[in-house]
């Protein structure tokens, strides 16, 4: 999915209740400094509300195979193409990543974690969002949870782990199923409140992981991306009627 699929989604009914229910579980991690630095990798834009309203500088990175979008609507541009292996930003740069419909479209999820290791603080904190690789909304293309890559709890530990990251938190939203009949019903409602039940976790559609940097650990190292090809220096040949000349002479 491109960014023009994410944005029409979200501006769908399926799509303004599946925002809101993810929203509700992040508002609970939100960082206490209000000057910290929020980066939204991927698509994230749709979730920063409750992080706008209590910080003051925020950043929406988004990955160059899927484009990118002006945001905000207002005021001066905050939002950028990139290549998510390899993020314009320099090292213990940011306070908050929010990764979101970015993890699962990613060739090499491994590197891009530790690409966001790079760029947090050391008491940095990682939020991640990624589909559930046994649910119903990973086996449908209803939604931007039935595309891409999923994961289960399991693998997202073992990545973490690698990246040198430490679950502080796990948590599950998307109970209700990918139709567009659930998202306004009081159902769905009632249904995401018991969505921490061990019943209930196989079946949620996203899988939502507060992690922390750790400084302690040796980092892992970065692959060195490039562009364009490095060439080696090489001296060209003399010509020919050069050395006849010095000959003459």
């Amino acid at each position: 999915m491109d960014v023009v699929d994410l944005r029409e989604y979200y501006a769908t009914a399926l799509g303004k209740a599946t925002q809101r229910l993810i929203a509700a579980k992040l508002s609970g991690h939100l960082p206490q400094d209000p000057q910290a630095t929020l980066l939204g990798l991927g698509y994230a834009t749709p979730f920063f509300k409750p992080f706008t309203e209590n910080l003051t500088r925020q950043i929406a990175l988004m990955p160059a195979r899927r484009g990118v979008i002006h945001w905000p609507e207002q005021g001066s541009v905050a939002s950028a193409l990139v290549d998510e292996l390899d993020l314009p930003l320099g090292d213990n740069a940011v306070d908050v990543a929010l990764l979101i419909h970015c993890l699962e479209f990613t060739d090499s999820p491994g590197e891009l974690l530790q690409e966001v290791w790079r760029v947090l603080t050391p008491q940095g904190k990682l939020l991640l969002v990624v589909p559930n690789r046994s649910s119903l909304w990973a086996m449908r293309d209803v939604s931007p949870f039935g595309h891409g890559q999923p994961f289960s709890r399991m693998q997202l530990q073992g990545l973490l782990r690698t990246a040198q990251f430490s679950i502080t938190r796990f948590e599950y939203a998307l109970v209700m199923p990918p139709s567009k009949r659930f998202a306004g019903s009081a159902f769905a409602r009632g249904v995401e409140k018991l969505g921490g039940a061990a019943a209930l976790r196989g079946i949620s559609g996203a899988l939502i992981i507060e992690a922390q940097k750790q400084v302690y650990a040796y980092a892992p190292g970065r692959k060195v991306r490039r562009v364009l090809p490095r060439f080696k220096p090489a001296f060209l040949p003399a010509p020919q009627h050069s050395h006849r000349q010095r000959e003459i002479s």
